[in-house]
């Protein structure tokens, strides 16, 4: 109905479009040429409106054919996830039931106290920042991290305030692991916002876009914490690869923390330690 319709349409405007051409230049202000643009000028303009209401159709079937296919694919992604949290819940109970079975249970480590970041250290060597605890205690060592990972450690605490050392300084490291094959290595930092990570033999394969995520064998982080990407590697010195890891912090967005309460390691077996080892940083 609509293609007949348009098609009537067409036709009349081609008949007057050519009567119209055949009448004589002399005559365009003539009475037949007001009438034939008095009978045309309407319906040009509702073929035109009729056009453009199709054209506005055909978009919205468009528009909604695509949000049909992309709310499918949505369907099967929460699908996807939804099976992947069943098969971990089902890991989990399965890990909880051998760990009843044997009688080992894991340390927990999920408390932790919100700090305010009152200020950066920009002009020294050094790269830390202090933030503000309030009425929470910090300790020394007690790790600092955000939602996206890992910040640093506190070194010098100091009611209501702590000094942190981030994880990029010079002088920071840290346990590490590559998450796809647990081969474990040292973070340090590189200055600025840079990581690397040491002590991984060349024979391990290393891919860039590798999770780097604390190993949790250092008495300070628990393991699993997210530390960076790996963004370049290298065959480094001594047959050891040399690896570039780019954090998942931006450090200079810094505004809040989260400062990890539960201790890895009882404060008695560090002191024990500590006592053997010497004074450490």
């Amino acid at each position: 109905m609509n293609q007949r319709w348009n098609l009537t349409l067409l036709i009349a405007l081609l008949l007057g479009q050519l009567i119209l051409l055949s009448a004589n230049s002399k005559s365009r202000g003539s009475t037949l040429e007001s009438l034939m643009l008095g009978a045309l000028g309407p319906i040009a303009h509702t073929a035109a409106f009729f056009s453009d209401g199709l054209t506005g159709i055909s978009d919205s079937f468009r528009l909604a054919s695509t949000l049909r296919k992309e709310n499918q694919q949505l369907r099967r992604e929460l699908e996807t996830m939804q099976d992947s949290l069943v098969r971990l819940h089902g890991v989990e109970e399965e890990l909880a039931r051998l760990s009843r079975f044997s009688g080992y249970t894991r340390p927990e480590t999920g408390g932790f106290f919100v700090a305010d970041v009152v200020y950066v250290d920009q002009t020294s060597w050094l790269r830390t920042l202090v933030v503000y605890t309030g009425t929470a205690k910090p300790r020394h060592n007690q790790p600092v991290v955000t939602a996206s990972g890992l910040v640093g450690r506190i070194v010098v605490p100091a009611e209501p305030y702590a000094k942190v050392l981030l994880v990029t300084d010079r002088a920071a490291s840290v346990s590490a692991m590559i998450q796809r094959t647990r081969r474990r290595g040292i973070i340090r930092g590189g200055g600025e916002e840079s990581l690397f990570l040491d002590n991984i033999p060349l024979q391990e394969a290393v891919r860039l876009g590798d999770q780097v995520v604390t190993a949790g064998i250092d008495g300070v982080f628990p393991r699993g914490i997210p530390i960076g990407l790996v963004s370049q590697v290298e065959p480094g010195p001594e047959l050891f690869h040399r690896i570039w890891v780019t954090p998942h912090i931006d450090f200079a967005l810094l505004d809040q923390v989260r400062v990890l309460t539960e201790e890895i390691v009882p404060g008695e077996i560090k002191e024990a330690l500590s006592g053997e080892e010497g004074p450490t940083r």
